[in-house]
């Protein structure tokens, strides 16, 4: 196992001598080794080292355009500061100083030319076993976050998936397509994007909003699908999904479910503070529940329910319209007609 590591490392040979490329490229293939790039223009360095990421540079110093100095002078800043990239360094000039400078320079070890092909093998693989000790409990540190980090995306998904068909299983009780929460998330994201929002946030709005009425669950169907008018007592207990929704979402660690908290708790908030449940006004409403709660209002409008007719749209874009300022706010109401205008059917 530990050979075939060694074995497969990544190679990058640069000397200007063609013959000394090819020299090296025989030893390499003879030897076992399979990954190994090669080129004799050192001003091709960099960009190689970017597209190959080689765990070994076998590198001459003298050449023109950018000598073996300035080439590790090139790569210095792309080295991980707690890391350093092994390079065997080829070369005629044996003098103290030019031993010196290399190592200064960021060199690991000489071959000095002509050399001996085992001595060569001898010095690479040498270079390989030391960097290898060095990298693999740091690769297997960022295989095992990786792993922790799946594990958590999946637990995550799963805990979302669950409350997603939690919420369809309470929009169910009064629609039965139960395409409203759908059409909530995905027109909510369309409005965090006309807000310029970030993309991170645009997707988490999206998978959240569809959570907005999950409170619904805690509601008797004998006054959530009343089709006669509520009385203010009903109405009362209609109000409470909110709260009822908050507290369900209540202490969540991912981003989806902190946000659907939120949007649960503060889509019936109104701009002009006479909202439910907390009585928010302005921005101390999160710009979540500013979005869901036009979002929510024109889907309701234009969909029939039970115990009411559907808008047709150019009523309800009205409506919107008309509660700018009061019910909802003026920046997401000018969102929301952006919308609405590039969609042009709405």
């Amino acid at each position: 196992m530990w050979e075939e590591k060694i074995k497969n490392a990544r190679i990058l040979i640069v000397d200007d001598q063609d013959a000394n490329v090819l020299y090296l490229e025989s030893i390499l293939r003879k030897s076992g080794y399979t990954d190994f790039h090669s080129t004799t223009d050192s001003r091709q360095v960099l960009g190689l080292f970017q597209k190959h990421k080689p765990d070994l540079i076998l590198l001459d110093l003298m050449m023109p355009h950018l000598d073996g100095f300035a080439v590790m002078e090139q790569l210095a800043p792309l080295v991980a500061p707690d890391s350093y990239q092994p390079i065997l360094v080829l070369t005629a000039d044996v003098s103290p100083e030019t031993r010196r400078r290399a190592l200064s320079g960021g060199a690991n070890d000489f071959l000095v030319k002509p050399f001996d092909p085992r001595e060569a093998v001898l010095r690479i693989n040498n270079l390989l076993s030391a960097w290898f000790l060095h990298v693999m409990p740091q690769r297997e540190k960022q295989i095992l976050e990786e792993k922790v980090r799946e594990r958590t995306r999946e637990l995550e998904e799963s805990q979302l998936e669950v409350l997603e068909r939690l919420a369809q299983a309470a929009e169910f009780r009064d629609d039965d397509t139960g395409q409203h929460t759908r059409r909530v998330g995905e027109m909510a994201a369309l409005l965090a994007q006309a807000l310029d929002l970030p993309a991170e946030q645009i997707e988490v709005i999206r998978r959240a909003a569809p959570l907005h009425d999950v409170g619904k669950i805690g509601i008797s169907d004998t006054i959530l699908l009343k089709p006669a008018k509520l009385t203010d007592e009903e109405f009362d207990v209609i109000k409470s999904h909110a709260a009822i929704g908050a507290r369900l979402l209540a202490g969540g660690r991912s981003p989806f479910v902190k946000t659907a908290e939120i949007i649960a708790g503060t889509h019936h908030e109104r701009w002009d503070g006479n909202g439910y449940p907390n009585k928010l006004a302005g921005e101390q409403i999160p710009i979540e529940g500013r979005i869901v709660a036009i979002t929510d209002v024109f889907d309701a409008l234009t969909h029939e329910r039970p115990y009411k007719r559907a808008w047709p749209v150019e009523e309800a874009r009205a409506e919107i319209e008309r509660q700018s300022g009061k019910q909802f706010d003026p920046r997401v109401v000018a969102a929301f007609r952006q919308v609405c205008d590039r969609a042009g059917q709405l």
